[in-house]
């Protein structure tokens, strides 16, 4: 704003100057200020009349820009005749876009022209002459030459305002991309079990609600925790009366009474477990490490097969993993590898808890399915274990519906349980950034513990 004050007011210096000029030609009073009004001799007259722009000595071709201004528009060119030739070395000046001064005001006309002079750029010479008088040199340029424009900031200005509003782009960009990762972080914390307090960054707004987070998350653990020790001591201590009714039970020489007591007691107990397993996997106090997860179930299945159970681990002949395409990369964006390669399929997870949620597993599909077989799928960032049996009564929208909590199948009958199991192992894939999900095969059922592969 300043500088357009600036050249408004040097364009209003050089219009002034003209009206001033015109009474210096008109009555030869004394030039106004910046101006050098000097006669010329005849000897710096052409034959023709015209000025020759003898000033221009540079050796570089003159631009000569001539016009007459009348005292009434034309065609009447009667009265006053005001005669310029403006010599320039870098322009002709547009002359041609000075609107005409219907009143006839020479000196209005001529201040027009020295405020055109004033908008360029330049260090002409002005010739001129009134009427029969003789011609004048005007040398104006400290008035409407380059050295007396202002100083014309509005280039600097717009470039402080570009870098201002960067500054303040980059400022809510970084602002947004802290409470972002904020969200992110407290996602995957919920998501994958982590236990590290939130890191405390960015505005102190956002540092004040990662603050109060972190005390309710840690609060609600000690609870989690509490309620898990709480468990504990109610299963360690109903060991002992349940090891008495045990004892007692015994001694009860009726056999059909006795083993109803012996199943009761056995249902119990198994129920605490059950819970105090699941309380476990909430709290997810196991640190994860980088393992094989196909030797993992390798030797889970082993375990199976040592008590003679129907369970067997199949090898994919080949895994499927993601390509990164290039610029002038086509086609299929998969790569197929070999056997070898995919045995040694490693993960970033709690050794223990997988170990859980498969063994859950094939205890479910022994159960409702007869038979289990297991398998491990893997790309670039997610890894699968699939567990499939020949269960023909569930459909997988059932299956889906008992990862709550004790929730049981209808085909659940007589076989032990308290509906926790896919439960656990729902809780299990979520702390490893994955899913539970069930699928229907030719066969039977298929249960796919699909999860990240690092995580971490």
């Amino acid at each position: 704003m300043a500088s357009q004050a600036a050249w408004q007011t040097h364009l209003n210096t050089a219009y002034t100057t003209g009206l001033q000029l015109y009474d210096t030609l008109l009555a030869d009073s004394p030039p106004p200020s910046g101006v050098q009004v000097t006669p010329l001799s005849a000897s710096e007259i052409s034959v023709g009349g015209d000025p020759v722009p003898l000033p221009l000595t540079t050796g570089r071709a003159a631009h000569i820009t001539s016009m007459s201004v009348f005292t009434e528009p034309a065609p009447h060119l009667v009265g006053s005749r005001l005669q310029l030739h403006i010599v320039s070395a870098d322009m002709r000046y547009p002359v041609s876009g000075i609107a005409s001064d219907r009143a006839g005001n020479l000196n209005a006309q001529l201040g027009n022209i020295t405020k055109l002079l004033a908008n360029y750029c330049s260090e002409p010479i002005v010739y001129a002459r009134l009427d029969q008088r003789g011609w004048m040199r005007i040398d104006g340029n400290g008035v409407w030459g380059c050295g007396a424009a202002p100083r014309d900031n509005r280039l600097l200005a717009l470039l402080l305002l570009v870098v201002g509003v960067g500054i303040c782009l980059s400022q809510v960009s970084e602002t947004a991309s802290y409470f972002t990762g904020f969200a992110n972080e407290l996602k995957n914390r919920g998501r994958l079990g982590r236990h590290d307090p939130l890191r405390e960054e960015g505005p102190q707004e956002l540092r004040d609600i990662v603050r109060t987070v972190n005390d309710y998350l840690d609060i609600e653990r000690d609870n989690l925790q509490q309620r898990a020790l709480v468990l504990s001591g109610v299963s360690h201590d109903l060991g002992t009366p349940a090891a008495r009714l045990r004892l007692r039970a015994a001694l009860i020489e009726d056999e059909d009474l006795r083993t109803k007591l012996e199943s009761d007691l056995d249902q119990m107990t198994g129920m605490i477990e059950s819970v105090l397993t699941y309380t476990h996997a909430e709290i997810s106090a196991e640190e994860p490490v980088q393992l094989s997860l196909t030797s993992l179930a390798e030797a889970v299945v082993a375990d199976y097969e040592d008590v003679g159970k129907p369970v067997r681990f199949i090898q994919r002949d080949t895994q499927v993993i993601d390509k990164s395409r290039s610029v002038f990369g086509i086609g299929s964006a998969q790569l197929k590898m070999p056997t070898d390669d995919a045995r040694r399929v490693l993960v970033s997870g709690r050794p223990i808890s997988l170990q859980r949620a498969l063994s859950n597993l094939i205890d479910n599909a022994l159960k409702y399915g007869r038979t289990a077989t297991v398998s491990v799928e893997a790309n670039s960032s997610m890894a699968s274990i699939i567990v499939e049996d020949e269960c023909t009564t569930l459909s997988e929208d059932a299956l889906n519906q008992l990862t709550g909590p004790f929730q049981r199948g209808e085909n659940a009958g007589l076989i032990d349980g308290v509906g926790l199991g896919l439960t656990i192992v729902s809780t299990i894939a979520r702390q490893h950034g994955g899913t539970l999900s069930f699928e229907r095969y030719p066969q039977g059922l298929r249960a796919v513990l699909h999860f990240c592969r690092q995580w971490g």
